[in-house]
């Protein structure tokens, strides 16, 4: 009697783990943000989500040459290319559609922000960036890239 007892309770464990990894993995793949200018590539890295760029509309400046983190407060670091830069890390699933712990980086005025990505639809993504609580920040919204 106690065996089949613990068998159904390790069964019924590993589904509940099962269903959280599954959703908790939905974040992963490429995605374009709102002003169709970037794919960013989210994936798992040491039980965290990251996002890099994968691909710009634009990756080129004016001149014709790579564009470059050039409003980077860090002197050192305006000359590394954009494209390829992780500008999502350190995210953690926290359940029901929703990662946090994050920060996001804009390259456009080189700051980082406070982030929290929610997903009301496997197709797209509510990305948070904010200073001090997410009340006061602003929110872009994602679409998820399919695959061809």
């Amino acid at each position: 009697m106690r065996k089949p007892f613990l068998l159904c309770l390790l069964l019924l464990a590993a589904t509940v783990l099962t269903g959280q990894d599954s959703k908790e993995s939905l974040i992963q793949g490429l995605w374009l943000n709102s002003k169709a200018t970037a794919h960013i590539k989210i994936e798992k890295v040491n039980q965290k989500f990251q996002g890099k760029i994968v691909w710009m509309k634009e990756p080129l400046n004016e001149k014709g040459e790579t564009k470059t983190d050039k409003n980077n407060p860090d002197k050192d670091k305006r000359d590394k290319p954009i494209m390829g830069m992780y500008i999502l890390k350190g995210f953690v699933y926290a359940g029901n559609g929703k990662w946090e712990d994050g920060t996001i980086y804009d390259p456009e005025v080189g700051k980082v922000y406070s982030c929290e990505i929610n997903m009301n639809n496997p197709s797209k993504l509510e990305v948070r960036g904010y200073i001090g609580i997410a009340l006061i920040g602003r929110t872009d919204v994602w679409t998820r890239v399919k695959a061809h």
